[in-house]
């Protein structure tokens, strides 16, 4: 029982800087739909080759993200510079402004231009289409990749055979707009998933082996077989996977289970290779290498989670996908409609082309890359960072979260919840703890020292302060022997305890610790993990939108029933070994609920990857943090209903942004088709200009109206 297990979060100052250097990455997997073609060029995958090859791939793919964030912005830059020469050049734009400003040639330096334009700003957009062909998924790239290519070639040849009007002007305002809505776009959007590097980062380098003499030995880790015996000397990290055969001493495995209470260790137990040595020094026998680690287990966890990931698709793409299939069957119908009506090739190209343009509205560029950096703003200033635009898209629709207990819904640090003094005062007994737990690292001496302040109690001098190595702390104060022990150094010692006050208290997830004066039992105090102020409010939210909660902990039925009966949650899984996780995440999907995962330690990096949406908690490990889509900065279990919310709205001013975007086309493109030219009706050109910089201007004041 006094393993109970608990977490402490020693990560705590190192949250920001997680969050910094993800700023200006991206990583393309979890980056949308219309970013594969990236995805397919620049994916490193890892392997478990050496630490520093991933570092500097990681590198690589975060210069490659800034690179492509700075590339649009000059391809935007240097697009808008051409687009005024362009402009000026049109006729048709001249027409619209009764402006005449014609010369011999004119036409020629407009193609020219134009070609320039077309080959650099266009060229993102062919690259998308390609790929998004060759996965038979036509979508935004291959709506845009269409219009523009169509309407190149006509324009083009309205040049050298001087028939017809061109179409220079639509075709660079849009590549213009399109490049300004990718730029924007990938701006807002958070870091490169590091997660399987993370993990990496927790193998220590080298083991000290010790051979039949008793020689030690430093050897890389790599050349350590199973049987060695390894020494780990205090404060050291457990290089790799074994039971130990001598020594005593207490391991924090908190960065590998989430459990932060610092885990009792003697020989016959199991070290987990990652996790960090306390106070004794352990002799073990290597029992597991390589893929067999619990380690290397957890990364293969988190790798096929990754691959397993859904390609959920984004609002925009399916809009565009429509639109591709509008635009290509508008423009063949069209020409072909006009051809057998007995007009000339001339008239029928004419309207063809302006179909297929007109399908593709520029409006559609900015529609949502708009309202993603404004959703992306809202969040960040509610502490919550947005990596995976896709599934946090999709969070609306989610319909049960689970939540992992220990960090999440609870503090992840103690609290105390009983002082009893067998022949003192609470304060009496907590200043002797006091004395002896001041100087220690120890998230009971912190509970402890953090309860002792409270209640304003004296801190007395203790002095000769040692640890009983897995066992507790023993001192002086004031002449006596104050020791402050578990309970099963109580029942070595084979001192007396009421049993039924203990066992109840233990029941209700409380860690009991004794009080011994000179080898008397004084008092003893429980603590227990404590329950975050506003998860019993989240709880009650979800519930109201109609959402299920679940509540997932290690901790044995008895106590996880408890905590769940004071924050209002019905459903537990409890008992669940960390790699069983994603396991229950799994069960639940196959029910067909969309779910979302909300953790914070390594062994939550798999179920969070698994999820439809994973939630990392920001004070967790960066493990988790990596895996995420979501990130909550302030550890609030409240943010997980704002994301919820926000997700909602941000659904809702797209698809209002989008219908915007292509509501014009349903009017334009049969006019443009020329349905009422029989009345004399046709949209020329100019008009078509006049709307569509309308919408456009639409969208982006809709866009900033985007709340939770």
């Amino acid at each position: 029982m006094d393993k109970h297990e608990h977490n402490h979060h020693h990560h705590k100052d190192n949250k920001n800087e997680h969050i910094d250097h993800n700023k200006v990455g991206m990583n393309h997997e979890t980056q949308d739909a219309h970013h594969h073609h990236h995805e397919e060029i620049h994916h490193h995958h890892h392997k478990d080759s050496q630490k520093h090859t991933e570092h500097q791939n990681h590198d690589n793919h975060h210069d490659h993200h800034a690179m492509m964030v700075k590339d649009f912005k000059r391809r935007f830059l240097i697009s808008l510079i051409l687009l005024v020469p362009i402009l000026t050049l049109s006729p048709m734009i001249q027409e619209f402004l009764e402006l005449n400003l014609r010369f011999t040639g004119d036409l020629y330096i407009l193609l020219i231009l134009s070609t320039v334009l077309f080959i650099y700003g266009g060229s993102p957009f062919f690259k998308g289409t390609f790929e998004e062909m060759k996965q038979k998924a036509p979508a935004m790239m291959s709506l845009i990749g269409l219009a523009i290519v169509v309407s190149y070639i006509y324009s083009a040849y309205t040049v050298i055979f001087q028939t017809g009007q061109d179409f220079f002007w639509e075709l660079s305002t849009l590549i213009s707009i399109m490049l300004l809505g990718h730029w924007i776009e990938m701006k807002s959007v958070l870091g490169a998933s590091r997660a399987l590097e993370e993990l990496l980062k927790l193998m220590p380098e080298e083991a000290h082996v010790i051979d039949q003499d008793g020689h030690i030995n430093d050897i890389s880790i790599t050349q350590v077989k199973v049987g060695m015996i390894l020494l780990v000397r205090p404060g050291e990290k457990v290089p790799i996977d074994g039971k130990i055969i001598e020594g005593k001493s207490s391991v924090n495995e908190s960065m590998l289970t989430g459990e932060s209470v610092p885990v009792d260790k003697s020989p016959g137990d199991e070290l987990i290779g990652g996790s960090i040595n306390a106070e004794g020094s352990l002799k073990y026998k290597v029992t597991r290498i390589g893929d067999e680690t619990f380690l290397s287990q957890v990364i293969k966890l988190v790798r096929d989670a990754q691959k397993t990931r859904s390609k959920t698709q984004r609002i925009a793409d399916i809009a565009a996908k429509y639109l591709f299939y509008v635009a290509l069957l508008g423009g063949v119908s069209t020409f072909v409609i006009w051809t057998l009506l007995g007009k000339d090739i001339g008239f029928a190209m004419e309207r063809a082309v302006t179909v297929v343009i007109i399908s593709c509205p520029h409006a559609l560029g900015l529609a949502t890359p708009l309202v993603t950096a404004v959703s992306s703003s809202i969040g960040a200033k509610h502490g919550l960072l947005i990596r995976n635009r896709a599934n946090f898209e999709n969070a609306r629709k989610i319909n049960t979260i689970v939540f992992d207990k220990t960090g999440t819904l609870t503090k992840g640090e103690f609290g105390i919840s009983k002082i009893e003094g067998l022949s003192l005062s609470e304060n009496e007994l907590l200043s002797l703890a006091y004395a002896i737990e001041n100087e220690s690292e120890h998230p009971i001496a912190k509970a402890i020292v953090r309860a002792a302040k409270d209640r304003k109690v004296q801190l007395q001098k203790g002095r000769d302060i040692k640890a009983i190595p897995g066992k507790g702390l023993v001192g002086i104060v004031q002449q006596s022997t104050v020791e402050i022990v578990s309970p099963g150094y109580i029942k070595e010692l084979n001192i007396p305890f009421d049993n039924s006050t203990y066992e109840t208290l233990a029941n209700q997830g409380n860690t009991v610790i004794f009080v011994l004066k000179d080898k008397n039992l004084i008092g003893y105090i429980a603590l227990n993990d404590m329950i975050r102020e506003t998860s019993q409010e989240a709880i009650e939210s979800l519930k109201e939108m109609g959402i299920d909660s679940y509540m997932l902990t290690g901790d044995n039925q008895k106590v996880a029933n408890e905590v769940a009966k004071k924050i209002g949650i019905k459903n537990v899984f409890a008992e669940v070994l960390p790699d069983q996780k994603s396991d229950k995440i799994e069960s639940l999907t196959k029910e067909g609920r969309l779910v979302a995962m909300t953790g914070d330690g390594i062994n939550d990096a798999p179920a969070l990857a698994k999820a439809h949406l994973g939630i990392a908690i920001g004070a967790g490990t960066d493990v988790a943090i990596e895996t995420a889509d979501v990130i909550l900065v302030k550890s609030n279990p409240m943010d997980v209903v704002n994301i919820i919310k926000l997700s909602k709205s941000t659904y809702k001013k797209m698809i209002q942004n989008l219908v915007w975007a292509t509501g014009y086309n349903i009017i334009a493109i049969p006019l443009a088709a020329g349905v009422l030219s029989s009345i004399g009706i046709l949209l020329s050109p100019a008009v078509g200009a006049v709307l569509m910089s309308l919408s456009t201007v639409i969208v982006a004041i809709n866009a900033r109206l985007l709340k939770i």
